[in-house]
């Protein structure tokens, strides 16, 4: 069985045979002018070579450095274009003469044998001896000084770049240290403080004094409730009553009070309150206590806030006649209260300063981790300072070793070059191999870019790919010479081809199941032989023993019921809907098949989607599925119009119609991806015009189907 690619390649030569031989020509025309072409003039090719050195004795890291850089030069450095350009002024030549001819060979140490190696072969090719020597000579000369000059550069560039950041290096050296001495000033007494203990000692030192001071307060406390049970006065009432007792005015002002009470009281018994001795003596008496309350106000001073006074004259004179024993018991409770206030305000000082202590030596950790932190930074800055520093001398020390890392390893030697003749047949016999391929590949390419099957078996993995079922392989059928217009049917019952057909029957029947009554066949596009498969399927059907009608739908083209010995009605495409309204006169008996029917096309006609969504088609349709027992659809192409789409809802099940050489690739993808999106109930695609091998019942023998089926007429296959 020939190959697929192979018949995709006949095919594509078929239609391209043409353009391949054209292109064949043109190789062989091309290799033909290359062979007649004059032998070149004799040149010659100047050989020198170049190699890495370094000085006998290196002092610096620097420049060993600088010198093993310098042995790492590329192709495009050494024959940059100022190299050339200069050359080129000096030899009078022009520079893109020199880059065309000059080739140079770099050492590599990828190759066995060649990682040692240190030598730079340089050649030139010229038609003038002399001219050749001298210009790799001074290409030589050139290299050399490059290689120098970029030596010299980079020393240059080390130094300019240290002496650069040398002097921002110093000034953050400086920084770090001037931020280390003032953390110190500030920080470094309360760390010595925390490292030798003397933080801690003064903490409790604290503590030590809070005690003291709470057992001197418990002590006063004891004194002072001593002293209130003696006196039965608390300290603010003690402190008013000694001074109020002290006080020589308040006990003059109280002896006038008590006089004056003396004489109202002995007077009461013979005179009445409102007697004017007793109104006088009552009056004086009030302003005498009057002037007593006053009194006592200014003695205790304070506006009566910290000592308050009695709120009338009577507790003034209860707490202003304390005896001098208990006035000096008062003093000392007074006395005692005092201490007492002064030393809880000493108990809180230490308090807070045992609190201050405490919280600065919790922060003694962060403070030494900050001046770790500090530290660092100024050793790794007086580190980077330091290798600066060192790098910048060891740098103007290789000021002095610092040479070319090029040398001359061999002097330019000119020697002639022979260029083997030039063979005719063999550029000719090149060249036409050339031409075999190239043709080829063109008529290749051209078949490629068709975007159509070429083969059965590229519709076959298209149809896999996307899971859709193959319904058959049917061979083209051959068409009567004289009528090339009339569709190939299977007429006789002996025909070989009856066999690829009844396998298509009988796939419809096992996947579409006992329900499969009406069965639509469209195709992509034109010239893939639906109608041959709507057809012949309906034949096949009908020799089964079915009674089988075929329904040419297809309203936009004339019917091809001739090919059936069935005349259609001329006067129908007037008048459609009358014409399907009528079924008993529009189904036709086909006369040479039993059991096959047929309804012709009134085509064309105008509105054709209107005769199909009309009642009458409607009504046709619903009979049609009560009388027979299987019905075609016979559509037009799905790439020409809707047509398809409007039909679908009568049928039951869609067969697509897929041709090699003929139906495109991303239509017939389109349009299974649209089917099955939408739940058109594609059954699936059968592949017409496929290349198998038929069998002839009157020889019994194998006969490959010839060329000439390829060439049926294009109205036959297109429908």
């Amino acid at each position: 069985m020939t190959p697929p690619i192979v018949k995709r390649y006949l095919i594509a030569f078929d239609k391209y045979k043409w353009i391949g031989l054209a292109s064949f020509a043109l190789v062989v025309a091309g290799s033909t002018v290359v062979a007649i072409q004059p032998e070149p003039p004799p040149s010659y090719v100047a050989d020198g070579a170049l190699t890495y050195t370094r000085p006998p004795v290196s002092f610096s890291t620097t420049g060993s450095e600088i010198q093993q850089q310098g042995q790492a030069l590329s192709r495009q450095v050494l024959l940059s274009d100022p190299i050339i350009e200069a050359v080129a002024t000096k030899v009078n030549v022009k520079p893109s003469t020199i880059g065309q001819n000059i080739a140079l060979r770099l050492p590599d140490a990828s190759r066995p044998g060649e990682a040692q190696s240190t030598i730079i072969e340089l050649k030139y090719q010229d038609t003038d001896r002399q001219r050749a020597q001298l210009i790799v000579q001074e290409l030589m000369q050139a290299m050399i000084r490059l290689s120098g000059d970029i030596n010299t550069g980079r020393l240059n560039a080390i130094i300019e770049k240290i002496n650069e950041r040398l002097p921002q290096a110093k000034s953050e050296l400086e920084a770090a240290e001037q931020k280390l001495e003032l953390y110190d000033r500030r920080e470094r007494p309360a760390i010595l403080a925390a490292e030798n203990g003397s933080l801690l000692g003064a903490v409790t030192n604290s503590q030590n004094q809070q005690r003291l001071i709470q057992l001197t307060v418990a002590g006063i406390d004891a004194q002072t409730r001593s002293l209130q049970e003696k006196l039965g006065l608390n300290a603010s009432q003690a402190y008013v009553s000694s001074a109020l007792s002290a006080d020589p005015i308040l006990a003059n002002l109280r002896s006038q009070i008590y006089q004056a009470e003396s004489q109202i009281t002995l007077l009461r018994k013979d005179l009445r309150p409102e007697h004017p001795t007793m109104i006088q003596l009552q009056r004086q008496k009030e302003s005498v206590e009057e002037l007593l309350q006053q009194r006592a106000a200014e003695v205790v001073g304070g506006g009566g806030t910290a000592a308050p006074l009695p709120g009338n004259i009577t507790g003034i004179r209860a707490q202003s006649n304390l005896d001098p024993a208990r006035q000096q018991l008062a003093y000392q409770l007074v006395a005692l209260e005092t201490q007492r206030e002064t030393l809880e305000q000493q108990l809180a000082q230490q308090i807070r300063e045992e609190e201050r202590l405490r919280q600065e030596y919790s922060q003694i950790p962060n403070k030494q981790l900050e001046r770790s932190r500090l530290e660092q930074e100024v050793g790794l800055r007086k580190a980077v300072y330091d290798q600066m520093q060192v790098k910048l001398t060891d740098a103007r020390t290789a000021e002095a070793e610092t040479v070319s890392s090029l040398t001359v390893a061999r002097v330019p030697n000119v020697v002639t070059d022979t260029a083997n003749a030039r063979s005719v047949p063999l550029t000719l016999g090149v060249g036409s191999f050339l031409g075999l391929l190239i043709g080829g590949g063109v008529v290749f390419l051209l078949g490629s870019l068709e975007g159509t099957f070429k083969t059965k078996e590229d519709i076959r993995n298209s149809l896999r790919q996307r899971e859709v079922a193959l319904l058959g392989e049917i061979p083209l059928m051959p068409v009567d010479d004289l009528d090339k217009e009339a569709v190939p049917v299977l007429n006789s019952p002996d025909s070989p081809y009856l066999e690829f057909y009844e396998k298509f029957r009988s796939n419809v029947r096992r996947l579409g199941g006992k329900n499969l009554k009406v069965l639509l066949i469209t195709s992509t596009g034109s010239q893939e032989g639906k109608t041959v498969s709507a057809y012949n399927l309906g034949i096949a059907s009908a020799r089964a023993g079915k009674r089988t009608l075929i329904i040419e739908t297809d309203l936009r083209s004339p019917s091809r019921a001739a090919s059936l010995n069935i005349s259609p009605d001329t006067g129908a495409s007037l008048e459609p809907l009358r014409y399907y309204a009528n079924l008993n006169e529009c189904i036709r008996l086909v006369p040479d098949v039993e059991n096959l029917y047929i309804i012709p096309s009134p085509g064309p006609v105008r509105q054709s989607a209107a005769v199909i969504e009309s009642s009458e088609m409607r009504k046709l349709m619903e009979d049609v599925r009560e009388r027979f027992d299987f019905v075609i659809l016979d559509t037009n192409p799905l790439s020409l119009s809707n047509d398809p789409l409007l039909i679908q809802p009568y049928s039951d099940a869609i067969v697509l119609v897929a041709r090699p050489n003929h139906t495109e690739e991303n239509m017939l993808a389109e349009a299974i991806d649209q089917l099955v999106e939408f739940e058109l109930g594609l059954l699936g695609t059968i592949i017409n015009g496929a290349d198998i091998i038929v069998t002839s019942p009157q020889t019994n023998s194998l006969e490959e189907q010839p060329p000439i089926v390829e060439e049926v007429s294009a109205s036959a296959s297109r429908n």
